[in-house]
């Protein structure tokens, strides 16, 4: 893994005064995307929003954010002054919580992430957990937390699970759980019943003969199929959810199941560690559901006495995130903020 820093200086305009971040462009040039199947660059750039005044950023506690599908740090850095991650930084500043937020490049062929290793697309886990997290801690940050939003939030809780030593909290604001609620009717729409063999073999395609469907629904399940079911011995490749004559393949649709949150949390007493803060949020009128998955992984694990809390933010599935990002961050580092 190499890795290059630039530093670009921006300001913020809030509620009428100017408020100051940083933003450091770190360039990672990835050895476990290095040789994924799909060809997708392994050079990739994180934006690092970092409190102007800190002398140290190392030691300022880290959040490495994941956004949600088709998101991508390259949002941030093309928006400059006007990137809301830095406000974000700012306003946690002025109240006594001092965090670098680093926001990840997941992009992949089918057009976002869900954060995992797959076969069918790269290791992005190993990627987030074994290159990110040790070019931003170097000096020895004394928090991480991961967060995200929607596939991102998915991918958090999924570390945050899996390496309990790396994360002291997850801030998951929309996630993909509960995919009976917040999958099922997304792989059942008729432009995603309506592919073709044919077309299958053509996204998998080698990458400068691949072709994807114009429809961006079919699109997402290929993707979201390429994390959760890969073709066992054949790299690139994953399984679909119809077989050739267009019959539901349950046999698939378990495999989807079977790294969904909610059944991973139901079937693990110890999904997360006794120390970690679990933060999830969904959105009252969310139109993918994500709510109801958020809430009923807070419910199990509040019976476990866990330190969770949960959200239900105003509005839609992606509406204010950046206050509810704020909120999260600020329970997850054990200062909630007051009803």
């Amino acid at each position: 893994m190499k890795a290059r820093i630039f530093i670009v200086a921006i300001l913020f305009a809030a509620a009428g005064e100017v408020m100051a971040a940083r933003l450091e462009v770190i360039e990672i040039t990835s050895a476990k995307l290095r040789r994924n199947p799909l060809g997708d660059p392994a050079t990739r750039r994180l934006a690092v929003f970092i409190p102007d005044d800190a002398k140290d950023a190392a030691r300022v506690p880290l959040v490495v954010y994941l956004p949600g599908w088709g998101g991508s740090s390259e949002d941030a850095i093309a928006q400059g002054a006007g990137a809301w991650f830095g406000q974000v930084v700012d306003q946690l500043a002025a109240r006594g919580l001092p965090v670098r937020i680093a926001v990840v490049d997941g992009r992949s062929r089918y057009g976002g992430s869900q954060f995992l290793n797959s076969a069918a697309t790269g290791d992005y886990a190993d990627y987030v957990a074994d290159e990110i997290i040790p070019a931003l801690t170097k000096g020895g940050a004394a928090v991480c937390i991961i967060a995200g939003h929607s596939s991102g939030a998915y991918g958090a809780l999924m570390l945050a699970m899996s390496h309990h030593e790396k994360f002291t909290a997850v801030v998951a604001l929309s996630p993909d759980s509960d995919f009976d609620t917040t999958h099922k009717a997304l792989v059942e729409q008729p432009s995603v019943r309506a592919v073709t063999p044919a077309e299958l073999d053509a996204a998998m395609a080698p990458p400068k003969t691949a072709r994807l469907p114009a429809d961006g629904t079919a699109r997402l399940i290929m993707g979201l199929c390429a994390n959760y079911a890969p073709t066992t011995g054949q790299p690139g490749r994953f399984d679909w959810l119809y077989d050739a004559a267009g019959h539901w393949r349950a046999d698939t649709w378990q495999r989807w199941l079977a790294l969904d949150p909610l059944t991973l949390v139901r079937q693990k007493p110890d999904a997360f560690a006794p120390t970690q803060r679990v933060y999830l949020d969904g959105a009252e009128h969310d139109e993918f559901g994500a709510n109801i998955g958020a809430a009923k992984i807070h419910a199990l694990l509040r019976e476990r006495k866990a330190p969770v809390t949960f959200y239900e933010s105003p509005g839609h599935h992606s509406d204010r995130l950046p206050e509810r990002l704020v909120r999260g961050l600020a329970w997850a580092s054990e200062k909630p903020e007051s009803k």
